[in-house]
């Protein structure tokens, strides 16, 4: 079975006066406070989560699990 890349994802900075759609961007990435880290599969729609937050998270690449 080909291996997965993933990513960890942690949130760095409050949504609190962010547009709703932030908002729930983090949420729809697993995230909604401060300093939580979820571990999430590299694919096109996750990066895109990321880049439309990525003032408010830090990435950390992960190898092939």
């Amino acid at each position: 079975m080909a291996e997965k890349k993933t990513v960890t994802v942690t949130q760095t900075g409050s949504p609190i006066g962010r547009t709703e759609d932030q908002h729930a961007t983090l949420k729809g990435l697993g995230l909604n406070k401060r300093h939580r880290s979820r571990v999430l599969e590299d694919t096109p729609s996750v990066r895109g989560m990321i880049n439309k937050v990525r003032h408010l998270v830090r990435v950390d690449e992960e190898s092939a699990r």
